[in-house]
């Protein structure tokens, strides 16, 4: 237990606010969270032009995924993001538009 704790308080904290950059079969977009983490869950919100969702996730070690549901154009989307900590200040990996079946890149920089 004692290994496990020392092991986590290692671990830097995504509670912050965060810049991400997506590239989705084409289409950059940007987005603004604002991360909140407790342990291993994590919760909070993103915002785009399409509007502010809450989402819902987990950190395992260095891997961070969470989700979040949109409307873009009248459409309900969810997207699922699958990344790395690469260095407290920047998280890189996968994101997944579901209803699409189609996967791009992120990459999310926490700001300054």
């Amino acid at each position: 237990v004692v290994a496990a704790s020392a092991e986590a308080a290692d671990q830097p904290s995504l509670t912050g606010k965060w810049l991400l950059h997506l590239s989705i079969v084409g289409n950059e977009n940007d987005a603004t969270c604002q991360l909140n983490q407790n342990g291993s869950e994590l919760s909070g919100t993103c915002g785009a032009e399409q509007g502010t969702a809450q989402l819902a996730g987990k950190v395992e070690d260095k891997k961070v995924s969470w989700s979040y549901k949109i409307n873009y154009n009248g459409q309900p989307l969810t997207l699922k993001y699958a990344g790395t900590l690469a260095s407290p200040e920047k998280i890189t990996g996968s994101v997944t538009v579901e209803e699409f079946g189609v996967e791009g890149e992120f990459t999310a920089t926490r700001a300054k």
